[in-house]
C-alpha cells in the first residue's frame, strides 16, 4: 500500500519523543515501512530524518511557552495543514492515516477521493468535534481505549477500539529493581501531567523518586516543581527511549499521576513491558490497562491515596507485569491490527466504486 500518515505539528516525530503519541506516530511509520509499505510522514521539522518525512513548518508546540505568539503560531500551524491537504490529494496514496489532532485534515476528507482512516488519541475538544462533524460521511474512526470510544459515543457512535503498542525489544524486562529502591515518574512536565503529585506521594511513601520528561512549561516548573527539588529527588531531563526504559526498568515502582482522563497511558505500557509494577491514578483508560496483579489505583489527584497505592504496587510481580504487556500491548500486533482495519477499509471502498463503474461502463457502451 501506499500510506500516507499526517502527524500533528505541535512537536517533531523524533526521539526523544515530546510524549505518547510522538513515540506512537513514529513507532507506527517504521513498522508499516518495514512490512514493505511505502510510507510518507507529514509532519513537522526536527523529526527523524531516518523516516523521510515531508515537513510542513516548525514545530507549533512552542506557543505554549510564548502565549504572546499563539495567534500567529496557529495562523502558519492551519496554513501548513492546508499544504500538507494538498499534497495528499496529488500523492496517488491508496489510504490516509490521520494522527494529526487538526480539524483542517478532517474537513478536506470531504473532498478528497481517497479512503481516510483518523485515530481518536484524546478526548473531545471543540476544534476537533466540529472537524469530526465535518469529515466525509466515509470516514473510518478508531479509538485507542474502551474508555476514550466511551467518550466519543455521542459523536462517534460504535467507534472500533486499536489499542497502542510498545516495542518490547526496546522497554526490556528486568527481573530485579535496584537496591536500595527508587520509584520513578516520566512524561511530559505540565500540570494535566501531576508531576509536583508523584513527587509529593515519592516523598509520602518514603522512597526516591527519579524524574524526566521535557519541561514544557515553565510557569508550572517554576511554581511547583523547583520549591519541591531536593534530597530524594534527581531529574534526568529529558532521555530517549533506550535511556529512559533503563531507568525505568530498575525502578521499583512507576507512578502515573494525571490529572485529567488519560485516554491511553503509553507510559503504563512501557512501565510493565520493563516488569515494572504501576501505581496510578484512576482516570480515563489507565483501569483498562491495569489489571491487580500488575499495578495498584489511587483516588484522583490524592497524594496520600497515591502514596498507599506505591507501597501495595511494590512487592507485585515483575513477571506478571511483562506477560501483561506482551499479551496486550506488543507493537507488531498493534500494527497488523491496523493493517486489519486498512484491508477492511480499502475493501468498503472498492465496494463503493464498483456500482459507479459499472454506471460508467454502461453510459459508455
Amino acid at each position: 500500500m501506499k500510506i500516507a500518515i499526517l502527524a500533528h505539528l505541535k512537536y517533531p516525530i523524533g526521539q526523544p519523543h515530546a510524549g505518547g503519541l510522538e513515540m506512537h506516530t513514529h513507532l507506527l511509520t517504521g513498522a508499516l515501512r518495514r512490512a514493505g509499505h511505502a510510507v510518507t510522514l507529514f509532519a513537522a521539522r526536527g523529526s527523524d530524518p531516518a523516516l523521510e518525512p515531508v515537513t510542513l513548518c516548525d514545530p507549533t508546540g512552542d506557543a505554549l511557552a510564548d502565549p504572546e505568539r499563539e495567534a500567529e503560531i496557529d495562523r502558519a500551524e492551519r496554513d501548513a495543514y492546508r499544504r500538507m491537504m494538498t499534497m495528499v490529494a496529488a500523492g496517488g496514496f491508496d489510504l490516509v492515516h490521520n494522527n494529526s489532532l487538526h480539524d483542517l485534515p478532517l474537513r478536506e476528507s470531504a473532498r478528497l477521493d481517497v479512503p481516510f482512516v483518523t485515530v481518536l488519541h484524546t478526548p473531545p475538544f471543540d476544534s476537533l468535534v466540529g472537524g469530526v462533524e465535518a469529515a466525509s460521511p466515509d470516514m473510518t474512526f478508531l479509538a485507542v481505549s474502551p474508555s476514550l470510544a466511551q467518550e466519543w459515543a455521542g459523536i462517534v457512535p460504535g467507534a472500533e477500539v486499536v489499542g497502542n503498542g510498545v516495542d518490547l525489544s526496546t522497554f526490556a524486562y528486568n527481573p530485579s529493581p535496584d537496591d536500595p529502591p527508587y520509584v520513578f515518574w516520566s512524561g511530559r512536565i505540565v500540570p494535566e501531567k501531576g508531576t509536583h503529585l508523584a513527587i509529593d506521594a515519592a516523598r509520602a511513601a518514603g522512597l526516591p523518586l527519579v524524574f524526566a520528561g521535557p519541561r514544557m512549561n515553565p510557569g508550572y516548573w517554576d511554581a511547583e516543581i523547583a520549591p519541591r527539588l531536593g534530597p530524594g529527588l534527581t531529574y534526568l531531563g529529558h532521555l530517549p527511549h533506550r535511556d529512559l526504559a533503563h531507568h525505568l526498568g530498575r525502578a521499583r515502582v512507576a507512578i502515573v499521576s494525571p490529572r485529567w482522563e488519560e485516554p491511553f497511558g503509553l507510559v503504563v505500557a512501557e512501565a510493565l513491558a520493563c516488569g515494572t509494577p504501576v501505581a496510578a491514578f484512576r482516570r480515563g483508560a489507565i483501569p483498562d490497562i491495569l489489571d491487580a496483579t500488575c499495578g495498584r489505583l489511587a483516588e484522583p489527584d490524592d497524594a496520600a491515596s497515591l502514596a498507599g497505592a506505591i507501597r501495595a504496587a511494590a512487592d507485585l510481580s515483575r513477571r506478571a507485569c511483562r506477560d501483561r504487556a506482551e499479551a496486550l500491548f506488543d507493537a507488531a500486533a498493534m500494527t497488523a491490527r491496523y493493517l486489519e482495519v486498512y484491508d477492511a477499509v480499502l475493501e468498503q471502498a472498492a465496494e463503493r466504486a464498483r456500482p459507479v463503474l459499472r454506471r460508467v461502463a454502461g453510459a459508455r457502451g
